[in-house]
């Protein structure tokens, strides 16, 4: 839903007060178009905002949602594929994508004060909790939260009254929630409900939320004012990242060819690293791209930025150079297993020489390095020499009951050409 927030104020249907239906993927598993959180609004008249999954089940969603505003309950969609059915609606990438599908109005969900979240002085940080099992019409609607990194569970009333108030719920909802929110991640979250456990009462359906977290963009730290970080600051800018440029010599950092870098800073890198960290302005998805090429320079930054738990730091050098610059931290005392951390020389083996090259080396050993974190893949390889699934999404399927049964779209036969 977070996705469609900046255009809510701008979409007239929403402005004007019509009734809608929010359709946002909250599992997903194979080879899928869009993550997690992908939300797509329906007027009542039919009008859409966003995509689900660049056409393939859009019709089938939008029927979906018409019929819910109809009836005025939620419901769980699956679209899936199968070679049974030549004519079904479907995947036809052969992804499964599960669908929840609610009206504005239900369960608190009202689309204008998410509107007041798309003004200019909106905040970087922002995130939604939502309940989506069948006990979650009374307990209040989504919960918003403007600061995920510093939330918790057990201090918030709202989350309270989505969850009934049960403290040991909460507790549990906790260990689950905190580090979505922290993260800026998307997920379902499922708790066992308070009642029912040890009697011959029915077990309630399971808890279920979905949590969509949005973060400021992670921060990219590059030391070096020379071609190879002229190079490397749009590169990490196509990537997402909020690029800073950083040199001690003001003959080069001054230089008019850094100024598509968000901040260029004048300063000894180990002392402004340390000031950043300090501060609160890095946390664990920050990467550093050392091309100082200098041990006075690199030493001390490189000892500062391996005690701090960054996503990603990499120096760049010859294997001489690496040998030398080990050598160096192991004698100031930086640890052994500190060291494993440190992508030197910098960047994946592409045969890279220019600095537009080696920028395209390096992103490529960042993007890898986020995969092997996750654990779902431990290395970089071609996707011609490798199977199953292009996209790494987390396992999101389960063989839970739902006490909403999802009616099932199949896809038609298999494409050749996808």
């Amino acid at each position: 839903m977070l996705d469609l927030i900046p255009s809510l104020g701008r979409w007239q249907p929403a402005v004007s007060g019509q009734r809608c239906a929010v359709a946002t993927i909250v599992a997903a598993g194979g080879s899928v178009p869009r993550p997690l959180g992908t939300s797509m609004v329906v007027s009542e008249h039919g009008d859409v905002l966003g995509s689900l999954s660049g056409g393939c089940v859009e019709g089938a969603v939008v029927e979906a949602a018409l019929a819910a505003m109809r009836d005025g309950g939620s419901r769980l969609e699956s679209f899936g594929y199968s070679a049974e059915d030549a004519f079904a609606v479907g995947l036809t990438c052969g992804g499964q994508l599960e669908v929840h599908i609610q009206p504005t109005g239900t369960a608190g969900l009202d689309l204008a004060a998410l509107r007041g979240f798309a003004h200019a002085d909106a905040p970087s940080s922002l995130a939604i909790i939502r309940r989506l099992d069948a006990g979650g019409g009374a307990g209040g609607g989504p919960v918003l939260v403007a600061d995920p990194v510093r939330f918790t569970a057990s201090g918030s009333a709202a989350l309270a009254a989505l969850l009934g108030g049960d403290a040991s719920v909460i507790r549990a909802a906790a260990v689950q929630l905190e580090p979505l929110l922290r993260g800026g991640r998307a997920g379902l979250v499922r708790l066992a409900p308070a009642e029912g456990c040890g009697t011959t009462v029915p077990v309630p359906e399971p808890i279920t939320l979905f949590v969509e977290s949005r973060l400021p963009p992670a921060r990219m730290l590059i030391f070096g004012a020379n071609d190879f970080g002229a190079a490397l600051v749009p590169a990490g800018k196509l990537l997402g990242y909020d690029v800073t440029l950083c040199d001690a010599r003001p003959a080069f950092s001054s230089q008019g060819r850094f100024l598509a870098a968000d901040q260029v800073v004048t300063d000894w890198p180990h002392r402004y690293l340390a000031a950043e960290a300090a501060a609160g302005r890095l946390d664990g998805r920050s990467v550093v791209c050392v091309l100082t090429h200098d041990p006075k320079f690199d030493i001390p930054l490189l000892e500062t930025a391996l005690g701090l738990g960054l996503a990603y730091v990499g120096a760049m050098g010859s294997r001489r150079s690496h040998r030398q610059r080990i050598d160096a931290l192991l004698a100031d005392g930086t640890p052994a297993e500190a060291l494993e951390r440190l992508h030197s020389p910098i960047g994946l083996d592409l045969g890279a020489v220019t600095p537009a090259e080696v920028a395209v080396s390096i992103t490529a050993e960042i993007l890898a390095s986020r995969v092997a974190a996750s654990k779902e893949t431990p290395t970089a390889a071609s996707l011609k020499d490798g199977s199953g699934p292009l996209h790494h999404s987390e396992p999101s399927f389960t063989d839970e009951p739902r006490t909403h049964e999802p009616r099932t779209h199949e896809p038609r036969q298999e494409d050749p050409w996808t």
